[in-house]
């Protein structure tokens, strides 16, 4: 701008209700606003420059301007009233107000996504739109604009995988979903893998309304279908079929059964008044030095226990291989393995987006909301401490699985 434009008596006035309107705390931009006219001027000068673009494009003969029609657009802080220009054949299609919108807003789809991700529900977002653009918007329309997430749920989905993950941790949450005009029970099975640079990744969800092998089986050949050659430890919740399942796909495979959660399955079947008891002569098996001592360990705890408490006692004998894996290795990756707390953290993060849910109207639903609360929880996820020492060991404790992933 000239020092003459801005010497100009429409210039100065803009300025003066500007700043008159900066001290009182109003917005620049509505109804009334100091820039009102220049962005009503700006949207017009833009849709005649896209109108003649279209005409030079198009150079359809007989075609050309065919005055204006008035539209109202809302904004953020209030509204815009535009002449929009016309082509005689109609077939401008401007870009930057598209026709029979209304709302000036390019990330409104997006913002009205976001909110649900963050679990706010349909009427929730209808006050908020409301509030923010004056309009209203019903449930079918939130509903339809949601559902465009479909798509792109369907493409993260089934896209390709790195060829090798160093840890995977497996664990399921649960929720109600409407059936056929029942409530039906759900569990949402997530996968969390770290690469060989240290980077957190969930792999894939899947819904099922009961677990065993032939589940898991197809969740791991989907894994392998999309690029997964090898994983080296995967850290589940002690998960009915899955050990059968993943020898058949990744025999290599390394499984640690969840030690936080045998603990807590035990404690369910002991006497309040023996558990500070049991406690303390259990953790001398779980957190001893090596595999060794943790057996004689264990050998104490049955020989004292066992009477009382049998099923305990048999529970941890038979899942002694899965639950002593982490023995193997050092501090640094003993912390990672011995339990799903990884994937438990994550989980805490969807259920901040999930809790003000009761039954989800369908399966479909419930992925599309699990889905946005996992792209918003990953923004923060970096790369775990200490990983280029952890991965080195690592490297060494299954030779040559990894050199594809770190060259």
């Amino acid at each position: 701008m000239t020092n003459q434009e801005k010497q100009s008596p429409e210039y100065q006035a803009i300025k003066a209700k500007f700043l008159e309107q900066f001290k009182q705390g109003k917005s620049p931009y509505g109804k009334d606003g100091a820039f009102a006219p220049l962005i009503k001027e700006f949207l017009e000068d833009a849709l005649k420059s896209e109108l003649e673009g279209h005409l030079e494009e198009s150079n359809v003969k007989g075609n050309r301007k065919n005055g204006y029609s008035s539209k109202t657009v809302k904004t953020t802080d209030g509204h815009v009233t535009l002449e929009t220009p016309r082509d005689r054949n109609s077939s401008f299609e401007p870009e930057i107000i598209r026709k029979r919108e209304t709302i000036l807003s390019d990330q409104l789809e997006s913002k009205i996504i976001g909110l649900y991700g963050l679990g706010m529900s349909v009427r929730d977002i209808s006050s908020h739109i409301k509030e923010m653009y004056g309009t209203e918007i019903s449930a079918a329309t939130l509903s339809a604009i949601t559902d465009r997430v479909i798509p792109r749920f369907k493409e993260w989905q089934s896209r390709p995988l790195e060829e090798v993950y160093c840890i995977v941790w497996l664990d399921a949450m649960f929720y109600k979903v409407k059936d056929e005009g029942k409530i039906s029970t759900r569990c949402v099975y997530n996968v969390l893998g770290v690469n060989a640079e240290g980077r957190k990744e969930l792999l894939g969800m899947y819904i099922s309304e009961s677990e065993g092998a032939n589940f898991w089986l197809s969740v791991l050949t989907d894994l392998n279908n999309r690029g997964v050659k090898d994983i080296l430890i995967a850290c589940i919740d002690n998960l009915k079929g899955f050990s059968e399942a993943i020898s058949t796909i990744y025999p290599k495979t390394e499984v640690q059964s969840c030690i936080i959660h045998q603990i807590r399955n035990s404690l369910k079947y002991i006497a309040s008044k023996d558990q500070k008891e049991f406690m303390k002569d259990l953790k001398k098996v779980y957190q001893a030095v090596n595999k060794d001592q943790a057996a004689d360990h264990l050998q104490l705890l049955e020989e004292k226990w066992v009477k009382k408490y049998p099923l305990v006692i048999a529970s941890w004998k038979n899942n002694w291989e899965k639950l002593t894996t982490y023995f193997k290795y050092t501090e640094a990756i003993r912390k990672l393995i011995y339990t799903t707390n990884t994937i438990e953290g994550f989980h805490r993060q969807i259920r901040k987006a999930t809790k003000t849910k009761g039954a989800f109207t369908s399966d479909i639903a419930l992925l599309k909301l699990i889905f946005l609360a996992m792209e918003n929880a990953s923004r923060k996820w970096s790369s775990i401490r200490g990983w280029s020492q952890t991965v080195a060991q690592l490297a060494i404790h299954f030779e040559g699985r990894l050199k594809l992933a770190i060259l």
